[in-house]
């Protein structure tokens, strides 16, 4: 695995030789909290976490309730404390105030000093209001990704994990990729464009009309 870091997210990420992997453990919600779990505990430090543990029950300080979370980031030191993590693998919508309230009230019902809230296509306008306020860290996730390819973009950084395959003797071939604005899938470049065939099509084709 190639691992890069840029200071600001392009979004893109780079094929060596055409050997690129389509397929890995993200066709569902189960292997894209995994694999985001994962990731955040490997980028924990940027973060300003030791570590980040799998799923658990957290019990509420004013309502007595227990949460079953997806993840949770732990801070030690001078700044200790813990944050939710939830990860939303939502390929056709950002998400919304609602969704984001609802995460707001679990950190200060459980007293976590903050969160981190992972999905493909990050957060609407009036979520991303409530993320400010309550200390919310989004983070961008591609839905194809595998624990070896990935494309990963928070707080002004992109992470990008390539795996490249070289045969002695070829010559290499660039080939660029990029997440659609639309759907949130992987597509490969033709030109500079920002929405994949598949979603292209779609909008091109008229309307059926029922009679």
């Amino acid at each position: 695995m190639l691992l890069t870091t840029i200071a600001q997210p392009a979004n893109i990420i780079v094929e060596v030789a055409g050997k690129r992997r389509e397929t890995g453990i993200m066709g569902n919600w189960r292997g894209y909290e995994k694999a985001a779990t994962d990731l955040l505990n490997h980028f924990a430090s940027h973060f300003g976490l030791v570590r980040v543990e799998g799923k658990q029950m957290i019990r509420g300080l004013e309502s007595g309730t227990w949460w079953e979370i997806e993840a949770k980031g732990v801070r030690e030191g001078s700044h200790t404390g813990f944050v939710i993590i939830e990860c939303r693998r939502y390929t056709k919508s950002k998400q919304n105030q609602e969704k984001l309230a609802a995460l707001a009230y679990q950190i200060e019902d459980t007293g976590a000093v903050g969160g981190i809230l992972v999905s493909p296509l990050g957060l609407q306008r009036g979520a991303a209001k409530i993320a400010a306020a309550k200390n919310i860290i989004e983070v961008k996730l591609n839905t194809d990704c595998t624990l070896e390819e990935f494309v990963m973009s928070f707080l002004g950084k992109l992470m990008a994990g390539i795996k490249e395959t070289v045969v002695l003797g070829d010559s290499p071939v660039i080939v660029l990729s990029r997440n659609c604005k639309s759907c949130g899938r992987m597509f490969k470049l033709l030109d500079n464009e920002t929405i994949c065939p598949d979603c292209r099509t779609d909008k091109q084709s008229p309307s059926k009309v029922i009679t």
